[in-house]
């Protein structure tokens, strides 16, 4: 998502001579099916009018859509936030202005036109909370309003406009395709196959307006009116004033303590017009003409005492609004539409047609540039994250931070971060090499947590690859420096075996003498090793964290790295607030998908540094779906073995030599047939010591029943009952039809549940092979391996551990979470438990669909944030002086 290909024409963006690189890409947003033609945001919501009519809702917690509004029957050109009022603004190509509650998203007003359709497409809007008023542009030249203070309704109902004969598309200025409308009557969005059907909001009937005749300047340009601004209040964003969400232009300015407003016209015409408005008489006020662009008007905005006014031509023409002199011309992008315009403090940012942004200083020279979109940049804002005091108490909040919303024909909605100082820009982090550039840099990201695992995910530390070596090495040198500046002391413990990765120790100390009693210490059990990743069939780069549509996409982004780092970062979170009373110790290793190679030798090695432990945390599995929190309580083991069935001989034709020997393969499908009849294992009293199910049990998977819509069966057969696979079976030779191989190999797993012993099962499965296979009385030779093993993992329910965890849960999440088994094994739980004297909690961050292991892996921005949330809420609980007190019995 991050890497676009060059759209056109004049002016190659990456190229451009300025001063400072492109800001990062912080996630995407994706409108399906539709153009991105306007933009606004409050404090809980981003809305994008799109060209398929509709406006799409996104939650800004999640960036994922939470809703569409549907009413307008044509493109939706523009929108407006009315902040005091929680009103939406929206116009649109059907000749109407809708206004919609952006506290209960629904409808509430809409606003027709004097003279209905004949008005054509409504290209622009501003709304003044001074005069309570209205104003809009439109396709017929004529620039009207509506007094909002008393709206009142039309007698008549009235019935939706009608397409005008003439006034039925969007325009086109030179360079800008002409979109596509939707005929017919508002159709919700479709999504993806195999994702949820948005959600509408109910829709009550509008209280229907109508703009009075009175309240039209008829001919107010000789074009389109295209765009329009209001001159703001002489407030600068560093003021407390300023709204801290959004740098929109619709604080309204007062001239001499006057109820007076001035608004900025531009159109077609190629002109800029200059209005003002009274309370007493609001009737616009032509005050001058700015003339001189080089084609029509489209994009506007007003700060610091200067118009910006962006062209057809590639310029934006730049004029003193006191003395009304031209002071600059600026060309952007010769010959390329400037379609939006944006103010940040005293920089400006111009957006073109041919998908390129740049950002231009005080001084009018070009800080930035960059290929923002692989289509037309159509709308765009700047916005920022509220930030609050934090306090012990506070949960998930996200640093304070300014953020570029760019809008494109290619669907998409990107958000940018951006840095108030741009000539102070710190360098770049190139982690490894440029060792002592401090990882994280709170100007460049305004969530430490997604930029620390954009790093993360960057370093491809594929263990089972040789060629990775390296790079895993790398990966433990990254971790061990962002604990540390996380707050933690970390260090690396070497493996005793050579070729093995390291472990990463990092120790967050809590606060010293609050409570007489020591403090508790929790170890955090992780892994920063991923499996491989080839670039096929990803719809993104594996190693390149992506965000789209609230989910962060990258190897390892959910198994392991991004818990690692949300754990991490809680506890850091809560160390800087003085609110830590424990230490938290994070154990990474960098070989679990390579089978813990080396994990228990080395852990029992630095046993006695890593220290006394109270309880240990796992967080490295999965909801059962997408929308249920859940607490994982018990994993199955595993025995992993291979079964060899070889002769002296090489391999030979099937032609020549079949039917003289005895073959490796029939052997070896007559001892597979015994070690199961499809449903049960066969193996002499493998199910001899299995534990009953409890009452609790049952009951337990009959909830869960009702909750995934399967049969209770299917998940005890997953989670609770042994199973035996048959993996693969390997031949020598080519494998072709033709040839008698000489060995064949299989591979076998064996999953084992309480209270089988893993010996004893292990053993068992060895012995069943031989005693079978001698009874064959075959001239081949056996063998067979026990490769690895993983006991299984059972926690306490009844534990104040497990109260603890699970409580946090329902806090953080507001609803009683599921309690789960895994079918799969995680060796070092029961290995951590055993060396430690102490039991584990396993807290899911991911939800069902993250892909883990599979391609486009990924993990929920909000499951990733609550995660880290639950950890904060986990820790400060059990650090209370009188925990007990803060668990209470789950309903």
């Amino acid at each position: 998502m991050t890497s676009i290909p060059q759209s056109d024409p004049s002016i190659n963006c990456s190229t451009s001579q300025c001063a400072t690189p492109q800001p990062r890409l912080a996630h995407t947003l994706h409108q399906e099916l539709s153009s991105v033609l306007s933009l606004a945001a409050d404090e809980r919501h981003f809305f994008s009018g799109s060209q398929g009519q509709d406006i799409y809702v996104w939650d800004r917690s999640t960036l994922q859509v939470k809703t569409t509004l549907q009413g307008h029957t044509g493109s939706v050109l523009a929108l407006e936030i009315a902040k005091e009022k929680e009103w939406l603004f929206s116009s649109a190509g059907d000749s109407t202005v809708r206004i919609w509650s952006t506290r209960t998203l629904t409808p509430l007003y809409t606003i027709t036109p004097h003279l209905d359709t004949d008005s054509g497409d409504i290209f622009s809007l501003v709304y003044s909370s001074t005069l309570n008023t209205l104003f809009f542009g439109c396709q017929n030249t004529s620039l009207q309003w509506v007094d909002l203070s008393n709206p009142q309704p039309t007698s008549s109902e009235g019935s939706p406009p009608r397409a005008h004969k003439f006034f039925d598309s969007f325009p086109q200025p030179a360079g800008r395709p002409l979109p596509q409308t939707r005929s017919g009557s508002p159709s919700p969005w479709l999504p993806r196959a195999g994702s949820p059907t948005l959600p509408t909001p109910p829709e009550p009937e509008p209280v229907q307006l109508q703009v009075p005749a009175r309240n039209v300047v008829q001919s107010a340009h000789y074009g389109y009116i295209y765009c329009m601004a209001l001159v703001p209040q002489d407030i600068e964003p560093t003021s407390p004033e300023w709204p801290a969400w959004s740098l929109h232009n619709s604080n309204s300015w007062r001239r001499d303590d006057k109820k007076e407003v001035q608004l900025v016209t531009g159109s077609g015409d190629e002109d800029v017009k200059l209005w003002v408005i009274s309370s007493e008489d609001p009737t616009p006020q032509l005050e001058h003409t700015f003339r001189g662009c080089m084609g029509g008007v489209l994009s506007l905005v007003v700060s610091n005492g200067t118009i910006y006014a962006g062209c057809q031509d590639g310029q934006v023409k730049v004029w003193d609004l006191e003395t009304r002199t031209l002071v600059r011309t600026i060309i952007a992008q010769e010959n390329v539409d400037v379609l939006s315009l944006s103010m940040f403090d005293k920089d400006l940012f111009t957006c073109s047609a041919n998908g390129c942004v740049q950002r231009w200083n005080a001084a009018f020279n070009c800080v930035s540039s960059w290929q923002a979109h692989s289509g037309i940049v159509l709308s765009s804002i700047i916005t920022g994250n509220i930030a609050e005091p934090r306090k012990p108490g506070d949960f998930g909040r996200v640093e304070p931070g300014w953020t570029l919303v760019t809008g494109a024909s290619d669907n998409d909605i990107k958000l940018w971060d951006i840095d108030r100082a741009v000539a102070r820009h710190t360098a770049k982090v190139n982690f490894p090499e440029d060792t002592n550039t401090k990882l994280f840099n709170a100007r460049t990201a305004s969530d430490t947590l997604i930029y620390a695992l954009s790093k993360f995910v960057s370093i491809p530390s594929v263990s089972s690859s040789e060629i990775h070596r390296e790079d895993c090495r790398q990966a433990a040198l990254w971790l061990k420096k962002a604990l540390s500046q996380l707050g933690a002391e970390a260090t690396l413990l070497p493996a005793p075996t050579e070729g093995v990765n390291p472990l990463v120790l990092g120790t967050f100390q809590g606060n010293q003498g609050k409570h007489r009693k020591p403090r508790p210490r929790v170890l955090f059990y992780g892994h920063y090793d991923v499996v491989s990743a080839s670039p096929e069939g990803w719809a993104t780069s594996p190693f390149t964290l992506t965000g789209l549509n609230g989910y962060l996409y990258g190897r390892g982004a959910t198994d392991n790295k991004g818990p690692i780092l949300a754990v991490a970062c809680a506890a850091s979170d809560l160390l800087s607030r003085r609110a830590l009373d424990l230490d938290l110790i994070v154990l990474a290793e960098g070989e679990e998908e390579n089978g813990s190679r080396g994990f228990a030798e080395t852990l029992r090695k630095y046993k006695d540094q890593i220290g006394h432990v109270d309880a240990i945390l796992v967080s490295n599995s999965y909801w059962l779906d997408d929308q249920t929190p859940c607490i994982t309580y018990g994993l199955r083991g595993v025995v992993h073995s291979k079964i060899k069935v070889l002769n002296n001989e090489p391999d030979l034709h099937s032609g020549v030599h079949g039917g003289m020997i005895a073959e490796p393969m029939i052997d070896m499908v007559k001892l597979l047939a015994t070690l199961s009849d499809g449903a049960r294992a066969l193996i002499p009293g493998f199910y001899d010591k299995v534990r009953p199910q409890s009452k609790e049990e049952d009951e337990l998977y009959e909830l869960l029943a009702r909750v995934t819509q399967k049969p209770a069966e299917s998940l005890t057969s997953r989670w609770r009952e042994p199973s035996l696979t048959v993996h693969n079976i390997k031949v020598s030779g080519p494998g072709n039809d033709t040839v008698i191989p000489g060995s064949v190999e299989a591979e076998v797993s064996i999953r084992i549940v309480p209270d089988q012993d893993l010996e004893t099962i292990a053993n068992g499965l060895r012995d069943h092979v031989r005693s079978t296979f001698d009874k064959f009385n075959s001239p081949n030779k056996l063998e067979v391996s026990i490769d690895s093993t993983a006991d299984w993992w059972l926690g306490e329910l009844d534990s104040k551990w497990f109260k603890y965890m699970e409580k946090a849960i329902q806090d953080e999440w507001g609803v009683q979470p599921l309690r789960i088994r895994e079918g799969g094994s995680i060796p070092t739980i029961p290995l951590l438990e055993k060396e430690f004297g102490c039991r584990a909690l396993h807290l899911p961050m991911g939800q069902s669909t993250d892909q883990a292991h599979l391609q486009n892996e990924r993990i929920s921005l909000q499951n990733l944030r609550k995660g880290k949330s639950v950890i904060e809420r986990f820790l400060l609980s059990i650090s209370q002086p009188d925990p007990e007190s803060a668990i209470q019995s789950p309903v």
